[in-house]
């Protein structure tokens, strides 16, 4: 397994045509549960200049590059510095995770600064990109009857829980089986099989068991969204709309 953390992100940073602002580990990886198999996923944004934005051709605002290291794929996403906040502001819990995970392997001053006023963007509407991400994940594991997706949906519903409750965008699952009291036992054993093979079959409690369990975060997080302490909407808007000008323009 290629430790993520050990990543030499310089020769592809050098290629980029456009300054690489930061660059992430998610997934699998950040979510405490990758196989010895895993791809590693990188996210990220970049920084257009202005002309890219005020011509006639359209703005190359999301870029994929993949490549192998020691057999491992790895496959960088980023997104225009706009688009990304844009992301951020439309609740989207996925960015946030990026922006913020720990698992960090290029990063600047701009990167430490948008996190910074991450904590603007949070409302208890994120709880809807938590469930509705819960809910696509389960009807894979019904589908295919793999644990990877089984993990990915208890997960989002952890992560949606804490954050409804603690105002924190928590990612690891490992972690979140200590933070919330409602997560299921079996969860760590099932992290453990996950570590052999990253579309394994599932093998665990009976499919009741885990589909009570499955429908009673549900209730938790509707329960949490319900009582959290969040703000309707964002707080932020105007700090990053000039955050944003401020770094394309370099004033």
């Amino acid at each position: 397994m290629l430790d993520a953390m050990e990543l030499d992100l310089a020769p592809v940073v050098a290629e980029q045509p456009d300054p690489l602002l930061f660059a992430t580990v998610s997934g699998a990886h950040l979510y405490g549960f990758p196989s010895r198999d895993s791809d590693v996923d990188l996210r990220g944004a970049h920084l257009l200049p202005p002309r890219a934005l005020l011509g006639l051709r359209d703005p190359e605002e999301t870029r994929t590059r993949m490549w192998e290291d020691d057999g491992v794929e790895l496959d960088l996403v980023t997104h225009d510095l706009r688009k990304f906040v844009r992301l951020m502001l439309r609740r989207n819990g996925y960015v946030l995770e990026q922006l913020l995970s720990p698992l960090v392997v290029h990063t600047t001053e701009a990167h430490a600064e948008l996190a910074a006023l991450s904590p603007g963007v949070l409302t208890g509407h994120h709880a809807h990109h938590y469930r509705g991400f819960a809910t696509t994940q389960w009807r894979l594991f019904e589908k295919t009857a793999e644990l990877k997706p089984l993990l990915y949906a208890f997960r989002a519903l952890l992560t949606g829980i804490h954050l409804m409750r603690s105002a924190e965008v928590q990612a690891h699952l490992p972690t979140l089986l200590g933070e919330v009291p409602e997560a299921p036992a079996y969860l760590a054993a099932l992290i453990e099989a996950k570590a052999a093979a990253e579309h394994g079959g599932y093998e665990g409690p009976a499919a009741e068991v885990v589909g009570r369990d499955y429908a009673a975060l549900h209730a938790v997080l509707d329960a949490a969204q319900a009582g959290t302490a969040l703000p309707e909407y964002v707080s932020a808007y105007e700090e990053l709309d000039e955050f944003v000008v401020r770094h394309r323009t370099g004033l």
